[in-house]
């Protein structure tokens, strides 16, 4: 695929990005390069290659979910909107913002 001055002025109106004349040609080559880059890239052989969501390994520790009562757990929705100028079910309740 080759790009030119007509198909970056293209994608520069459809970007937004306004684009002076006298720099399309630069662009273009620019593109160029790096559309041959992936060219280059496409060449390489990943068949046999597992796919990686990170460099390194890291195993975390887990810890249980525990919803005890307790400062930090769950049951306390009655606390928790005991302040709120309104509510309905335990739900904060709050004006319309969007019609």
């Amino acid at each position: 695929m080759s790009v030119d001055k007509d198909t970056v002025r293209k994608v520069a109106h459809l970007a937004r990005i306004a684009v002076p004349e006298d720099r399309l040609e630069t662009l273009a080559g620019e593109l160029n390069g790096i559309l041959a880059w992936i060219e280059q890239l496409n060449e390489v052989d990943v068949e046999n290659v597992e796919a990686m969501s990170s460099t390194v390994e890291v195993a975390l520790p887990m810890r249980e979910d525990d919803l005890a009562d307790g400062p930090t757990g769950g049951g306390q929705s009655d606390r928790v909107v005991a302040n709120a100028p309104r509510t309905e079910d335990n739900f904060f309740v709050v004006p319309k913002v969007v019609e």
